[in-house]
């Protein structure tokens, strides 16, 4: 029976994608392994591998479609000695023309017919969204006998499950439903006016409609998340960078021969990777009902791209070298840009930076990205007045920085720790090589 290609979960959180371009068109061969598309989640574009091979019989989806679901069918496989004319036998290639029948204008009822002997289901996902490989006949045997097909283990080729597999495995009685509990009623977030009311507002001006990628939504959507459920405070202090700029001068000048040019914002990820460190209790998330400390520093750092940011990971940031931070910092900021990362590079960290000192910004305030605890906006290093330990007036550059805590994961004085440890890094720069 024909197989469905599904559309994948390339990411933990990746509910849907848009199908960006076909790699394969019907009637090519293609193996396990062979790349067949090009989908873009709602952060990077990545290739799809195919799991099965045969040939491609239909394409169901086609390429610049947005919006397809996790595991909905996007193509149909044919097996060996299987033609176009078994297409029709799968779910997947009656959906479409059913769909558009759905919206047709009512007719007159059709006379009864035969029932059509049961497909067999379609290809099932784990919780998790992973794709379950079994057998058209094992799917249709394990639905008539009620079987979860996760909770079997396939002994065919690849994992796949098989017949014998579902013939052998026991159905397990289904526990006493559990009577739900009463919940109070759930408190109505508060919206904006509509699409359609901010249009009439200005329907008497010009403007362009703008549509929302993928990416722009899903910024939209945590961050209004983060902003209406995360108690955020906030801590600022000023930091003076004269050590730190004569410092970093002389290193690059070591360094030169190596093609290395160190930022001062490589000198911030690796304060903050030593500051986590040294407070270690607020080097933390927030898992929901726990907070979870992490042994190593994790630093993501705020990469601005075309219509959105990246904040890729730098793990083990700690450990790491500044020259070692500094090249793997600008190698996945240039992939952040042509939307080239993978998932596992963008996902995870216990901490972020964000950066926009060179933009001339003197101070903002950063919104912490679940489930982090913290993000610490940097703002643009200036010549000040100053007045010195000695009590004399001098000119210092004093950069401004912004530290937004999670108040659920980090206290204040907790919070002021972790700060005043980044600041102290940074004012003595040397000692972090230490």
């Amino acid at each position: 029976m024909p197989i469905e290609i599904l559309m994948p979960a390339l990411s933990p959180t990746m509910e849907e994608g848009t199908l960006a371009k076909w790699l394969v068109k019907e009637g090519d061969t293609v193996s396990s392994g062979d790349l067949i598309a090009e989908i873009e989640t709602d952060k990077a574009t990545m290739e799809f591998e195919a799991v099965d091979e045969g040939v491609v019989g239909k394409i169901l989806v086609p390429e610049g479609s947005e919006g397809v679901k996790v595991n909905v069918a996007i193509a149909v496989l044919l097996e060996d000695g299987e033609s176009a004319d078994d297409i029709g036998a799968t779910p997947a290639a009656a959906a479409a023309p059913a769909a558009a029948a759905a919206t047709a204008e009512p007719g007159p009822a059709p006379a009864s017919s035969p029932a059509p002997a049961a497909p067999a289901p379609a290809a099932p996902a784990a919780a998790d969204g992973t794709r379950i490989f079994a057998s058209p006949l094992a799917r249709r045997i394990a639905a008539n006998k009620g079987l979860d097909l996760a909770t079997l283990s396939g002994s065919g080729p690849r994992g796949r499950i098989i017949k014998a597999d579902v013939e052998n495995a026991v159905v397990a009685p289904k526990p006493a439903a559990a009577a739900p509990a009463a919940t109070p009623a759930a408190a109505t977030a508060p919206t904006g006016p509509s699409a359609d009311m901010v249009a009439k507002m200005y329907a008497d001006r010009d403007y362009d409609e703008v549509s929302l990628d993928g990416m722009r939504k899903t910024i939209a959507a945590r961050l209004s998340e983060a902003k209406q459920t995360i108690p955020h405070f906030y801590l600022r202090r000023d930091i003076q960078l004269d050590a730190l700029l004569k410092f970093r001068a002389q290193l690059n000048t070591q360094l030169a021969g190596r093609g290395v040019k160190l930022s001062v914002n490589d000198f911030i990820i690796k304060a903050v990777a030593i500051a986590l460190q040294q407070v270690p209790e607020a080097n933390a998330v927030w898992a929901g009902d726990r907070v979870l400390q992490m042994k190593a520093s994790d630093v993501a750092v705020a990469v601005a791209i075309e219509g959105g940011l990246f904040t890729p990971v730098l793990q083990d940031a700690d450990s790491k070298s500044l020259s070692s931070l500094s090249t793997q910092m600008k190698d996945m900021a240039s992939r952040a840009r042509d939307r080239k990362l993978a998932p596992h590079e963008y996902q995870g960290g216990s901490f972020a930076i964000s950066n926009l000192g060179m933009f001339g910004i003197d101070n903002f305030d950063a919104i912490v990205n679940p489930p982090h605890a913290g993000i610490l906006a940097v703002g643009a290093g200036k010549k000040q007045p100053v007045v010195g330990d000695d009590g004399e007036l001098k000119v210092a550059t004093v950069m401004s920085v912004t530290m937004s805590v999670d108040h659920r994961v980090i206290d204040g004085a907790l919070g002021a720790n972790l700060l005043n440890a980044i600041v102290d890094n940074l004012e003595n720069p040397i000692a972090m090589l230490a």
